[in-house]
């Protein structure tokens, strides 16, 4: 008989829990990528929609049940925490965006700030951070508010899970849940870094069909490789949501030591009329790219900062970083579409979320190879 496309993805889940029995039967969190366990927290992922039309397609989380679901909190932000049935781990799991436009604000508001310094939030909620040690790295202003808020409310979760035992953490985010998931594991680390979180506490993440938090230098930091085999990017290479926000990258961009850094220096010293040839190229490949990141930070920051402080009103408005310089994230999984993926999920203008969304994500999963 021929199997509909539900049936097939139905068939190809049911098959993970054949492919991918050791989870449930869990250990202590261990580095390195294990395909088994983002697909248990892809499910936990998928479950905090809470919308049977959108899950009604994917088995439930098995070795993991729900303890905790916050209140919508900051810019529509959510999270949960799950824990394992039978070993210490627990699994926060942050919600995506969804339909309201408040926490499609969220992701509009784009502008970088510095990766380290203090929101004022309300008037009795300032939030001091430090997601790099490098003064250059900066991040996304929108999500930074999200994780925030999320913090707020997680804070005294984890706390209370660790006097009763728990030691592991698992972080999950699909979608704008990714974006700061990248934003909650830099600050988690600081935290355990300054002594205020038990130094006998692991976490692991798992940025899900992420957006790409911030710049280069905070990218370095993220990657230290003291992190290494503890912190995911997973992307669908058909899944456009990890390409954005969109990168502008000019010559204030680099590190200090550069060619770019004396070039009108020494341009200037050129004999007429070459200097004045020189400067003419310069200032054409120059010039563009810092209007563009001007444009940005005008819409995505200082516009969009007027519609948030509407959502917030006691929220003021941060210095922004003077960069848009975006880039890719983490150890990066890539899951490559084949030809029966192509088939079964083929490209639709009328559909862009096609490929982002969990079922694609979880149907390309199961055909990793164990590590």
């Amino acid at each position: 008989m021929r199997q509909t496309k539900a049936s097939q993805t139905i068939w190809y889940l049911l098959m993970g829990c054949a492919l991918f029995p050791g989870w449930l039967s869990a250990q202590q969190l261990r580095p390195g990528f294990d395909p088994s366990e983002y697909l248990e927290a892809l499910k936990v992922s998928a479950y905090i929609v809470e919308d049977s039309t959108y899950t009604s397609k994917i088995p439930p989380p098995e070795a993991f049940s729900k303890s905790y679901r916050s209140g919508t909190v900051g810019l529509d932000n959510v999270w949960e925490m799950w824990e394992h049935k039978d070993d210490p781990i627990a699994l926060i799991s942050l919600r995506g965006t969804t339909i309201n436009a408040v926490s499609w604000l969220e992701n509009l508001y784009a502008a970088m700030v510095p990766a380290q310094g203090e929101l004022q939030l309300e008037r009795e909620f300032k939030f001091s951070y430090a997601l790099s040690p490098n003064p250059k790295a900066a991040i996304h202003v929108g999500w930074l508010i999200g994780m925030a808020y999320l913090y707020r409310d997680m804070e005294p979760k984890i706390a209370e899970a660790h006097r009763n035992g728990i030691k592991d953490f698992l972080i999950v985010g699909h979608s704008q849940g990714g974006g700061i998931a990248y934003l909650l594991t830099a600050h988690l680390r600081d935290l355990q870094a300054a002594g205020k979180l038990s130094e006998d506490m692991r976490f692991k993440t798992y940025c899900s069909a992420a957006p790409k938090p911030g710049n280069l230098y905070f990218a370095y930091s993220y990657e230290d490789p003291r992190y290494k085999g503890w912190a995911y990017n997973v992307v669908n290479a058909k899944d456009w949501v990890p390409e954005v926000p969109m990168s502008i990258q000019t010559t204030d961009d680099f590190n200090a030591v550069n060619p770019f850094a004396n070039a009108k220096q020494a341009i200037d010293e050129q004999r007429f009329p070459k200097n004045i040839a020189l400067r003419r190229v310069y200032n054409q490949l120059d010039k563009p790219a810092k209007k563009a990141r001007k444009n940005y930070r005008k819409y995505l920051g200082t516009f969009a900062s007027k519609a948030v402080t509407k959502q917030l009103p006691e929220f003021e408005i941060p210095d922004y970083y003077m960069s848009n310089h975006y880039v890719r994230t983490g150890e990066t999984i890539v899951l490559l579409p084949d030809d029966a993926y192509v088939r079964e999920y083929p490209d639709d203008p009328k559909h862009p979320f096609l490929h982002h969304l969990h079922q694609p994500y979880l149907r390309l999963t199961l055909q990793l190879p164990t590590y």
